[in-house]
């Protein structure tokens, strides 16, 4: 918000981005509709110097200071500072951190931004479900680009249990559905192969997944779906286009989901480090 000319500022100060003092100021600033106060932001403030540059600037234009400090040698630095130029300054967490300390016994972490991370965390979790539910299957191919994850496979290796179980945890995963006789889409080889894990099974898994999926959805028993050399040709199809791409070969036979995303999460991490949100949209 600009500073209006002559009114007196207030300056909210933290240790972190400054949201939560700032969201609690206009929330009251919002009961005086006529008021033409500037809110101004000074975020991540964690030494001397710096609330001294805070406090010329203060004084300079006559405002006052609401903040949120948590680490406690700092805010009594800021308190110090504000007292001894005789600025007035509002405590928003003090009191409430000084009555969780001597009270409850209990000890703060003095790291900023904790909620603000948590609510980060939170979104994204569901934005990854969000795009992982909308690249189920072979859905808009054309932008699978922006994925953490892609899975190809043919049917019934577990893609999509597999890819939501991964966007529960934060990653936007796409899958791919590989099928003899249906064009493969071309950005699955534009991509990082670094992002791109092939899954494959043993035949005989494979046949008895497939069984049960015919009973229970009652299809003709003699389909192609479940005859040997057909599905043989389809898992040998499939490898070979993870071979063509240079995608990293999982085998699901018998394991786990979790055991799975383990195994793609810790390749991921030795790849691209501990950033799990690397290839983010911007």
């Amino acid at each position: 918000m600009e500073q209006e000319s002559n009114v007196p500022p207030i300056y909210i100060v933290s240790g972190g981005k400054g949201v939560a003092g700032h969201t609690l100021v206009e929330s009251m600033l919002i009961q005086y509709p006529d008021h033409k106060i500037p809110v101004m932001i000074e975020p991540e403030v964690a030494t001397q110097e710096r609330i001294d540059e805070i406090i010329k600037k203060v004084l300079k234009t006559n405002g006052v200071i609401a903040h949120t400090m948590i680490d406690v040698k700092v805010r009594r630095w800021l308190i110090d500072s504000c007292e001894s130029n005789d600025i007035r300054h509002f405590d928003l967490v003090g009191n409430m951190t000084d009555y969780l300390d001597s009270v409850h016994d209990l000890k703060p972490t003095a790291q900023a931004g904790l909620y603000r991370m948590r609510d980060m965390e939170y979104y994204r979790r569901v934005r990854a479900i969000e795009f992982t539910m909308q690249h189920d299957d072979g859905m808009h191919n054309d932008k699978i680009a922006t994925a953490d994850i892609v899975l190809a496979g043919v049917s019934r290796t577990g893609k999509t249990p597999l890819s939501i179980y991964l966007a529960m945890f934060g990653w936007k995963v796409a899958n791919v559905p590989i099928v003899p006789g249906t064009p493969i889409p071309q950005t699955l080889f534009e991509i990082d192969p670094n992002r791109v894990f092939g899954l494959t099974i043993s035949m005989t898994y494979l046949i008895a997944q497939r069984s049960s999926r015919v009973t229970r959805i009652n299809m003709n028993p003699n389909t192609d779906y479940v005859e040997p050399r057909k599905v043989r040709m389809e898992l040998d199809y499939a490898a070979n286009l993870f071979k063509k791409g240079g995608f990293k070969v999982l085998n699901i036979t018998n394991k786990p989901i979790e055991y799975s995303a383990n195994e793609i999460i810790t390749i991921l991490t030795s790849r691209f480090g501990s950033d799990k949100w690397s290839n983010e949209e911007h």
